[in-house]
């Protein structure tokens, strides 16, 4: 039985509106653990906001709020944003719950008993903007401003607690090392340019950190306080990472029971901890640390992505140009509104499902990797067109009106191997049951977080599925002499038979490549599914309600979930409508 799989993405900051790197960050996280469910493992996805900063205070403040409630509306519309991305979250935490700062105290507590964590003075930088303290090297390299938003940074003079992260620099190292190994006990930092820096950095010796901040008078009552110790409270960031720990931790609600109203403490340690490249440190050394001196098991995977830019221009609210949740939707409504004129034209309704393009777009051409990655208009309808509208979507239409139109909807028989037919010969023709039973490898890329590979298998099988029907020309054979012989396997079948098992075998690997495509696309597949009587859901209406079968056992060609002869195949609406070059950008 595989391992259970656990993915998190960082909690969010609750003083503003959610954009287009909380959505990416949480997209990715949603397409592995789609992936991960359909493999049939055991599957938990944890996202939430992270609300007891500093600057929630200040700003609740400015505009007449308390700081619940100015967390409460935002922490609003990262769902509804979540919601409008298809994100099927097991869990959305919330740092002001009861249920993460019991535990996160506790944590707190313990490493205050261990001598991990004592009180001291703190004389350095601090970065208001961002609610860190910076080393004297970094802040001297950032020429005293903050590194992520340019702003001046602040020299504190204050007593603190600190947490002894310089005693965990040797253990740091071996685990790293013996996650490269694959061994027990150690992780991965990927991409490899990431694992770079952080070694770059430990090469440094690592300082102690302050994990509190003195109450001021005046200060809200908002946040944990020190354990033990009024006058204190607990560093936003140190909180922020115990969720992870809290999210599992606790013994579930009755409401929220796994399926054998157990605890979710099986799921740590957590597969893959997914975040932005500027939060890096905190999670592959700070969190790691901390949680050797908790004794407990370290997380396998931390992935750290890179940035989107805008139209090759890095993004800035001074600009003008950050992507917020409103102009993702608007491109979601732009992409509808292609299906909307068609349906129009076959007098039917549309699906309001456009949110899948912007859902492949960010997963196949985000910033996954060292690099940034640019969301320009021009390139989404390039991408747009060639892998969804010219691809699944043209692929699956062409086979569902051929079997429409050539086999009165229902799904034709494919003909056995004539005995005269060598079967070399035969497997080079009809190659797909080979290339695409059980789908091997995507358990690896799923581990590494490495979405955008798996999803391209299942592109690549869409390609093969079009070069097939390109090179054996179904339509024309469908006019020839149903009794006449096809040339291709030198006569061994007729017109009749080869038209029936080219388009068999085009269903089928169409059937398989959706599956790969699914996690990406869930709507949009839960509709050719539909159509095609083919569903692999539980529920066949709802695409997070669960595959009813493990990916090895649906991808197995002639297996229980393949399509079978004479089962009704509906051709549908074309799942994409190809967008023309000239249109203009959704805002």
């Amino acid at each position: 039985m595989s391992q259970p799989y656990y993915i998190t993405t960082p909690i969010y900051y609750v003083n503003d509106r959610p954009h287009i790197g909380h959505c990416y960050t949480t997209t990715v996280a949603d397409v592995a653990a789609r992936f991960a469910r359909l493999l049939g493992r055991d599957t938990f996805f944890l996202t939430g906001t992270d609300e007891h900063a500093e600057k929630v205070v200040k700003t609740a403040l400015e505009r007449g709020k308390t700081p619940q409630e100015w967390a409460d509306i935002n922490a609003a519309e990262f769902q509804k944003a979540f919601d409008l991305m298809s994100i099927d979250a097991d869990d959305f935490m919330r740092t002001s719950q009861e249920r993460h700062k019991a535990r996160a105290s506790a944590y707190i507590q313990q490493l205050k008993d261990s001598g991990d964590i004592y009180l001291g003075d703190y004389e350095g930088w601090y970065d208001p903007s961002q609610e860190e303290y910076l080393t004297e090297t970094v802040a001297k390299e950032a020429g005293y401003n903050s590194p992520v938003t340019g702003r001046p940074l602040e020299k504190r003079t204050e007593k603190n607690w600190f947490f002894r992260l310089s005693d965990y620099e040797e253990r740091l190292l071996k685990a790293i090392e013996a996650g490269e190994r694959g061994e027990d006990g150690g992780y991965r930092i990927l991409p490899d340019a990431r694992k770079n820096e952080v070694l770059g950095r430990l090469k440094q010796a690592l300082n102690n950190v302050p994990v509190s901040r003195a109450v001021k008078e005046g200060d809200a009552d908002w946040g944990i306080l020190m354990p033990g110790d009024p006058e204190h409270r607990v560093y936003v960031w140190i909180e922020a990472l115990c969720n992870y720990l809290s999210a599992v931790d606790n013994e579930r609600e009755p409401s929220t029971a796994d399926a054998e109203g157990g605890s979710r403490e099986k799921y740590w340690p957590a597969s893959v901890h997914v975040m932005a490249k500027d939060i890096l440190w905190f999670h592959a050394v700070i969190w790691p640390a901390m949680l050797m001196a908790l004794g407990k098991p370290l997380p396998k995977v931390i992935y750290a992505h890179a940035y989107f830019v805008a139209e090759g221009r890095k993004m800035s609210k001074s600009l003008g140009n950050f992507i917020e949740i409103d102009q993702l939707r608007a491109y979601s409504e732009w992409v509808l509104e292609s299906e909307k004129k068609q349906a129009e034209k076959e007098s039917r309704e549309a699906r309001p499902l456009g949110i899948d393009a912007v859902r492949w777009y960010l997963a196949t051409q985000g910033p996954l990797g060292a690099n940034d990655a640019d969301f320009a208009h021009s390139k989404f309808v390039e991408v747009y067109n060639a892998d969804l509208a010219n691809g699944i979507g043209n692929c699956a239409s062409r086979v569902g009106n051929m079997v429409d139109k050539y086999f009165e909807g229902k799904m034709p028989a494919p003909a056995r191997k004539p005995d005269g037919v060598d079967q070399s010969r035969w497997d080079a023709v009809f190659h797909f049951p080979g290339m695409v039973n059980g789908c091997a490898g995507i358990a690896a890329h799923i581990d590494a977080c490495a979405i955008d590979q798996a999803l391209q298998l299942g592109g690549c099988y869409v390609t093969a599925i079009d070069q097939f029907i390109a090179q054996h020309r179904p339509f024309s054979i469908a006019k020839e002499d149903p009794s006449g012989r096809w040339s291709e396997l030198g006569g061994g079948l007729t017109n009749a038979e080869a038209l029936a098992t080219i388009l068999y075998h085009s269903a089928e690997a169409v059937r398989i490549a959706s599956l790969l495509l699914a996690p990406a696309l869930p709507n949009k597949m839960a509709e050719l599914w539909r159509n095609w009587h083919c569903s692999p859901l539980k529920d066949p209406d709802d695409p997070n309600s669960g595959f009813i079968a493990p990916l090895s056992e649906l991808a197995t060609w002639g297996g229980p979930h393949s399509l079978k002869p004479g089962q009704k195949i509906e051709k549908g609406a074309a799942l994409f409508m190809r967008a023309g070059p000239d249109e203009t950008p959704p805002k």
